[in-house]
């Protein structure tokens, strides 16, 4: 595959990507690098269930968070295979097979061509789920209508100065507002089956991070006033990953105090969903990015 003026996320930044590279702010070329593709049991209990939710990890982000968990795929783009559209439905339909009771595609916002090419050419059984840092333009979005059924948004900021300085995304509150809205208008209310497993809506996420509690409270307030009915996910998983480590601040968990705050004025907002417990602050809970569920993709390319 080859993209010309690549325009998919909101740096629009024109980029050539030839198949194997490209030059744009992702530095990702245009057939889709996967890290890992494997049953996982750490999402919200109405996407993992029992049987897990079938991950499939995207190399590259068009973000590049500082304290980014992920890091280590979304930063240094150096590790995972490269997949043709055909061979990444079969990791797909592997993935079904193994039981998993959703598709959960990982930061996939940058191969997003692909993908929709990997959908078309096997319709799976199973709910899809585009999960993604918030940070989406309304035509990619519109591309996606109709193969995904879920969408699982990070709302990260509701200040664009903080989104600027730890995502170097100054837009970010703007962008991401309007990219929720959409992902509701297509998916309309959170719909479960008699198991209480999601099979079609939106369900925002929000990473609580240390020092920045009010940020935190303006994002939960933007969700009360403009997602009504739509289910939250409160993270408190914050662990310092990456460039964090380093950046004082930010090279700590949240407190106690911090967790309460917001945890709070979640309740306080009657606003439905899920709250994470700050035990669940642990680097053993990242998955590792080994090419789990890819090994015997012969014909796939390692990127590392």
């Amino acid at each position: 595959m080859r993209i010309e003026h690549c325009m998919l996320c909101p740096r629009r930044c024109g980029a050539l990507r030839e198949a194997w590279e490209g030059n744009g702010f992702c530095h990702m070329g245009a057939d889709a690098v996967v890290a890992r593709a494997a049953l996982h049991f750490w999402e919200e209990p109405c996407l993992s269930g029992t049987r897990g939710s079938g991950a499939v990890f995207f190399t590259g982000c068009t973000l590049q968070c500082v304290f980014c968990q992920n890091y280590e795929i979304s930063t240094q783009r150096k590790t995972g295979k490269l997949l043709s559209p055909k061979q990444l439905s079969a990791v797909f339909r592997r993935l079904v097979d193994q039981g998993a009771h959703n598709l959960n595609l990982v930061t996939a916002t940058q191969y997003v061509p692909v993908v929709v090419e990997a959908l078309s050419l096997w319709k799976p059984p199973v709910p899809v789920v585009y999960n993604c840092g918030g940070y989406e333009t309304l035509e990619t979005l519109r591309r996606l209508e109709g193969f995904v059924d879920i969408y699982l948004p990070d709302l990260k900021y509701a200040d664009d100065g903080l989104a600027r300085s730890l995502s170097g995304a100054g837009d970010y509150a703007e962008v991401s507002h309007a990219a929720v809205l959409e992902m509701t208008r297509q998916t309309g209310p959170a719909v479960y089956d008699e198991n209480g497993m999601m099979r079609r809506g939106t369900l925002v996420r929000h990473l609580i991070l240390p020092g920045h509690t009010r940020d935190s409270i303006a994002v939960l307030d933007w969700i009360a006033a403009n997602l009504p009915g739509v289910p939250v996910s409160l993270m408190a998983q914050y662990v310092p990953c990456g460039k964090a480590e380093q950046m004082p601040g930010l090279n700590r968990k949240i407190t106690e105090r911090e967790y309460q705050k917001v945890q709070e004025h979640l309740f306080s907002l009657n606003l439905d969903g899920y709250v994470q417990e700050r035990k669940s602050a642990r680097k053993d809970f990242i998955p590792s990015f080994q090419m789990e569920g890819l090994e015997d993709l012969d014909t796939g390319k390692a990127m590392m």
